[in-house]
């Protein structure tokens, strides 16, 4: 039978179109937005500033030694260490950056909302305050925008996922991990995957991201008509149960203010896990922990005496240790620490983020679970099961009879 090349040319359309599909899900241009800032830099925001000056640039950067200094006192009150003033040149030493919310430059006269952000370290010193926070068990966050009746995680970038990437979460109790949403990300983090309870497939894919728990913040948007009003319904949801712990609704006077009011609703959401995770119904899911397989019975075998006995090889496990690095001194102790564990053949950083969290490539003669004994027993907090892993030192606490760092001597 021939084919006429009308159908032919049909069927080969038919293919390309069904690939076309395909690639889409996983390569679309349009997607992926990587988090802003990771730091944990004490954040101080809504700054008002109105200076005048002989020219734009003098007024402008007055502005910014005036937001110092106003931040500086709003931080002091706010850690409890009195709110007095310091030098504008330990002041400049010890801010990390300027956060622009809206400026007006005119000839001669600067005015803006400004936030400060404060390197913690060096604050603290300054302070005599405690840096340590207190932080959560890892958690995968799937930001859940509905406009229109439609639903949308990854699948195209969102105002909504950008308003969680421009959130700077260091100063949260809640460790967030916010996947970037390129690569597969479409495909395993979808508003699908957030209705289904099942634990077995919830443990394969946050294994994927080193998480023990997953966050599900989602925002309805109400547009009451055209170029009007728009009301957002935030619900702070989280689990694989898609448990709810809170919601609230904000509204804004027109499409020009949306992404102030998704940044308010991150910021809330963020109080409602906070508040979730101190009151214990935030914590990591006992049924997302890793299952070993079961072991499967083998013959045993007695050796004879008369034969020699050769060396026994012991399989290799290869493990992925992601690590907080804010410093290259801070990898090199970690793949130092990771080499002296007894077991371990090989440990080196195949992704580097200085200021951020890094990757290493552990090779280990045991199981998984063992390889977490270990590093347990050695003062680490493991979170994370299977062949992925977070660790990050546990927080070292005072004998009773030390004072803490934050009570001043006298």
């Amino acid at each position: 039978m021939r084919l006429r090349p009308f159908f032919i040319a049909s069927a080969i359309g038919v293919l390309l179109l069904g690939a076309g599909i395909g690639i889409a899900q996983i390569e679309g241009g349009d997607r992926g937005v990587a988090p802003i800032d990771s730091s944990s830099d004490f954040e101080v925001s809504g700054v008002h500033v109105d200076v005048s000056a002989k020219d734009a640039d003098s007024a402008r950067y007055g502005g910014w030694r005036l937001a110092q200094r106003k931040a500086w006192v709003q931080l002091s009150q706010r850690l409890g260490a009195g709110g007095g003033l310091v030098s504008d040149s330990a002041l400049d030493s010890v801010v990390s950056g300027i956060v622009i919310g809206n400026e007006q430059i005119g000839p001669n006269r600067y005015i803006a909302r400004l936030g400060v952000l404060f390197d913690r370290a060096r604050a603290s010193a300054m302070l005599g305050v405690s840096n340590y926070v207190s932080r959560s068990a890892p958690m995968v966050v799937i930001p859940v925008i509905w406009s229109g009746g439609v639903a949308t995680v990854f699948e195209q970038r969102t105002p909504w996922q950008e308003a969680w990437a421009r959130y700077r979460t260091g100063g949260s109790t809640v460790d967030y991990i916010r996947p970037v949403g390129t690569g597969p990300d479409a495909l395993l983090l979808n508003y699908g995957q957030t209705q289904r309870p099942g634990r077995g497939w919830w443990r394969s894919v946050l294994n994927q991201y080193g998480g023990s728990n997953v966050l599900i913040p989602t925002v309805r948007l109400y547009r009451q008509w055209p170029g009007g009003p728009i009301v957002g319904v935030f619900q702070a949801r989280g689990g694989p149960d898609n448990r709810l712990f809170g919601q609230f609704a904000l509204r804004v006077s027109g499409p020009g203010g949306l992404a102030q009011l998704l940044d308010a609703g991150v910021k809330r959401l963020d109080d409602l896990y906070q508040a979730a995770s101190r009151n214990g119904l935030l914590r990591s899911d006992p049924g997302l922990s890793y299952v070993p397989p079961a072991a499967a019975a083998t013959d045993v075998v007695t050796p004879d005496d008369s034969l020699p006995v050769e060396g026994v090889t012991v399989a290799t496990t290869a493990i992925s240790v992601q690590f907080d690095s804010p410093g290259a001194g801070a990898v090199n102790s970690t793949e130092a620490a990771m080499r002296a564990v007894p077991g371990v053949a090989s440990a080196a950083t195949s992704s580097l983020a200085l200021g951020g969290v890094s990757v290493m490539n552990v090779s280990y003669g045991g199981t998984p679970d063992a390889f977490r004994a270990a590093l347990q027993a050695r003062g680490w907090q493991v979170f994370g099961s299977g062949t992925t892993i977070r660790i990050r030192r546990a927080p070292q606490l005072l004998p009773p009879d030390v004072a803490a760092d934050n009570v001043t001597a006298g």
